[in-house]
């Protein structure tokens, strides 16, 4: 199964804290995570299905026997990149510690091999007790990683070691296992991927190989670290990204428009869309016969990149794209320098390579001069390569 590394399983336990964890879904959301939420049958004493579904704007499950022919533990267990469950009650922590199988949420976390984060909150008599502290051991020697609840007040007038911790230090827990903070949080990306068509007539165009791979990944993995972000699709066969604004184009100029209303409002620009150079000066709206399709005359389109980078203002980032044949390097330094570009990455395309291929290999140049050599990668691993020189740029 295909996984996009922001995918992560909520499961909650049947304790008051349950409504903080309402809080702790909007604050995953915030930093980029897309959210499913598991409660346990005793949790929907506290907080509602209704309530979940409307946070996290997916179903929400709590029973094996829901949903049956999806098989849904499996499904979810498949799909989840991390399992975090926050709160997680002396009873659910002996169900998971025992291997128990009773609910939907215990189902999932014995078939799942993802990351999984237990967040306890139980009053404190009941977290020292000796038995809870042997669970929490076995759960620790399997590998799950337990965190030490807050102290401080909980229900009635009780204080001492059992709290809820504050969502920031959960996201903080969560990003140490993810290994990469959300270091675009609260910055909009722009990105651009595909190719323009230019219509002939209504069965042909004039267009390009390029096939949105790379231009989605840097969407996804943007979007994995926090940004908002705006993905501009020219003729991609691919996927809409859960969490991302799509908005489809096929022609330049409508390309052109959608750049004009979203640019200027962006911190980032990623131009990875392959515009066609020119265009048929005149369209038929008609099949043109193939016994008088003699010739047809065209008309250069504009420079997006170009045009669009004269509009920059203060603080925004623009990244270009460049696919070479010969005099790579001269060629992309030109580009970089005419284009005022922060950052421009450099395809040798000879043979065809690199469209639609899952991999990549390149140069990734730099305003001052430098340049990052990327030897065979995954097109997802050079997205994050490349957001690692955009943030470095923002900051």
């Amino acid at each position: 199964m295909s996984r996009s590394g922001r995918e992560v399983l909520l499961g909650v336990g049947g304790g008051i804290a349950a409504y903080k964890a309402c809080d702790l879904l909007r604050r995953l959301q915030d930093h980029g995570f897309l959210v499913t939420v598991v409660p346990t049958p005793a949790s929907l004493n506290f907080v509602g299905t209704a309530t979940w579904e409307a946070l996290s704007g997916r179903r929400v499950l709590s029973q094996v026997w829901e949903n049956v022919h999806a098989v849904p533990h499996i499904h979810y267990a498949e799909r989840a990149d991390y399992i975090v469950i926050a709160p997680a009650t002396a009873d659910l922590i002996a169900r998971l510690a025992h291997g128990r199988a009773d609910d939907l949420l215990t189902n999932i976390v014995l078939a799942s091999r993802a990351p999984k984060l237990i967040v306890p909150a139980m009053h404190p008599e009941m977290w020292l007790d000796p038995a809870t502290v042997a669970n929490v051991s076995i759960l620790r020697e399997r590998g799950f990683l337990v965190m030490e609840p807050d102290v401080g007040r909980l229900t009635g007038a009780d204080i001492g070691p059992g709290r809820f911790p504050e969502s920031a230090r959960i996201l903080e827990r969560l990003h140490e296992i993810v290994g990469r903070s959300a270091d675009l949080l609260g910055r909009k990306i722009l990105v651009t991927a595909g190719g323009t068509r230019e219509p002939i007539d209504p069965v042909r165009y004039i267009g390009n190989r390029s096939s949105g791979k790379q231009g989605y990944a840097i969407a996804q993995a943007a979007a994995s670290r926090g940004a908002q972000v705006h993905l501009i699709a020219a003729n991609c066969e691919l996927a809409d990204i859960q969490g991302v604004e799509i908005t489809h184009v096929e022609t330049t100029a409508q390309l052109e428009q959608s750049l004009a209303q979203y640019f200027l409002t962006t911190d980032v620009l990623v131009m990875c869309a392959a515009v066609a150079d020119a265009k048929p000066v005149q369209m038929s709206n008609e099949k043109i016969k193939k016994n008088t399709l003699l010739r047809i005359d065209l008309v250069a389109n504009p420079d997006l990149l170009a045009q669009i980078a004269r509009q920059r203002v203060s603080g925004q980032v623009i990244v270009g794209f460049a696919a070479e044949t010969e005099n790579h390097l001269d060629n992309a330094r030109r580009k970089i320098s005419e284009k005022a570009l922060d950052l421009l990455y450099l395809n040798d395309v000879s043979g065809g390579a690199i469209f639609g291929s899952e991999m990549t290999h390149g140069t990734l140049l730099d305003s001052d001069g430098g340049a990052l050599n990327i030897s065979e990668v995954s097109k997802d691993s050079l997205a994050h390569v490349l957001l690692d020189q955009v943030v470095t740029r923002l900051r």
